[in-house]
């Protein structure tokens, strides 16, 4: 089991509405890690399209089962778009999962996705595919120019299906009105 640590690993971070990138327009990121390298998180407020878990079982020769009918598949960044990740609650491990700081894990084996599969899983899972990257202080210029917000996360707001919402809920858990949002940085 690998440890992260890093300044904002197991945070949020939330689009501001200035954001020019459209892939990234009003979205939620759950930072998995954090470092003088760089940053990688996954995207908890967007739906992959067009493919569900059932088909991605199929290719992946993995028998589906009643508990599969919930899982969705997450638009988790736009790097690496074909490989999969599974966020999820700390009750599943598996010796390749990271524990990101706050007690939630990552995992991209296919082991996860068969204990999923047969109902053997974690209690609460978020599957991605492609993730949300950084290089090397590029993250925090990105938050010196206003384009991110970093807001403290848990588990209901990471797992929470909801994914309409989820942007205004993450700003809320800072007590700002999402409507006075401004990208101009203020300068003493």
């Amino acid at each position: 089991m690998q440890k992260t640590s890093g300044y904002l690993a197991g945070q949020l971070l939330i689009a501001m509405p200035q954001m020019r990138d459209p892939r990234f327009s009003r979205a939620v990121v759950y930072l998995c890690a954090h470092s003088a390298e760089g940053a990688m998180g996954i995207m908890v407020n967007r739906l992959f399209e067009g493919l569900n878990f059932t088909d991605l079982l199929e290719q992946l020769e993995i028998p589906p089962s009643p508990a599969c009918e919930d899982v969705r598949i997450h638009f988790g960044g736009p790097v690496e778009g074909g490989r999969g990740f599974v966020l999820h609650s700390s009750d599943y491990m598996h010796d390749t999962s990271m524990v990101v700081p706050g007690g939630v894990a990552l995992t991209a084996t296919v082991d996860v996705l068969k204990a999923i599969a047969d109902g053997s899983g974690p209690r609460q899972c978020l599957l991605a595919l492609g993730y949300a990257g950084w290089g090397a202080g590029q993250l925090d210029a990105e938050i010196r120019e206003n384009v991110w917000l970093n807001a403290p996360a848990d588990e209901n707001l990471i797992f929470d299906r909801d994914l309409e919402l989820k942007w205004q809920r993450a700003i809320h858990r800072l007590g700002i009105d999402f409507g006075s949002l401004s990208g101009d940085a203020g300068h003493a």
